[in-house]
């Protein structure tokens, strides 16, 4: 008897317990924020905001210039043939001129070296070529750069963080693991931001030479179908 007597009370506060947990107030979780995140990633954010604009404006300048150059130039090119077959060598260098284009400028070279040797032309069309080139490289290794020290300028602050968590360690004595963990993962904020600003820029730094590799084919390519239309008459 005695024996039921136990069972029934320790069923008792069981049942009496999960009731108590059941009833008891829930505590809310604090919600954590993109804003306040970055609010906690302290003063190296902002180096790694302004590197992140920098990477972004130099993107789209670049972006636009190249996406310029790179324009189907096959009408320019079909009038330039029919100016230079027809023998109106004037009107096929105004076409150029008036074209405002790394292929005009460098039809409009070679157009004005017509009478020299193939390979003076070559070599002139080939020179403007390289300075048109460098023209739409320009800024491209900024952002590369960006690419590199981003993530550094994250893992300084994430060191630097930690370094001071351990300092006022050692200040206070004081050795809690929500202390650690709580510094530790504001800290780490600054890592991950970088990483982010890093990613994005060597993104754009490989969309923009993937670009200019298509620009530099084209050009070549129209640059040798030039010097094999001066060259047709003389086979």
């Amino acid at each position: 008897m005695t024996f039921l007597m136990l069972i029934a009370d320790t069923a008792k506060q069981v049942i009496d317990t999960a009731n108590h947990a059941i009833n008891a107030p829930t505590i809310p979780q604090e919600e954590l924020r993109f804003g306040d995140l970055l609010l906690k990633g302290g003063w190296v954010m902002i180096p790694l905001g302004i590197l992140l604009a920098l990477a972004l404006v130099m993107f789209f300048e670049r972006y636009f210039t190249i996406r310029k150059a790179a324009r189907d130039e096959s009408s320019l090119m079909g009038q330039v043939k029919a100016s230079i077959i027809a023998g109106k060598l004037d009107s096929a260098i105004a076409l150029c001129r008036n074209s405002n284009t790394p292929l005009g400028r460098m039809l409009q070279k070679g157009l004005l070296r017509i009478g020299r040797p193939i390979k003076d032309i070559e070599g002139a069309i080939e020179n403007i070529g390289k300075l048109e080139v460098s023209k739409l490289e320009k800024n491209i290794g900024i952002i590369g750069i960006v690419a590199g020290i981003a993530p550094m300028f994250g893992f300084i602050g994430t060191i630097a963080g930690v370094i001071k968590i351990f300092y006022d360690i050692s200040k206070t004595d004081n050795i809690s693991m929500g202390t650690i963990s709580g510094g530790l993962y504001q800290k780490m904020i600054t890592s991950a931001a970088g990483l982010i600003v890093g990613i994005i820029a060597y993104v754009c730094y490989q969309i923009l030479n993937m670009m200019v590799d298509k620009v530099i084919l084209k050009l070549e390519t129209d640059a040798i179908e030039f010097i094999d239309l001066l060259e047709e008459p003389s086979k």
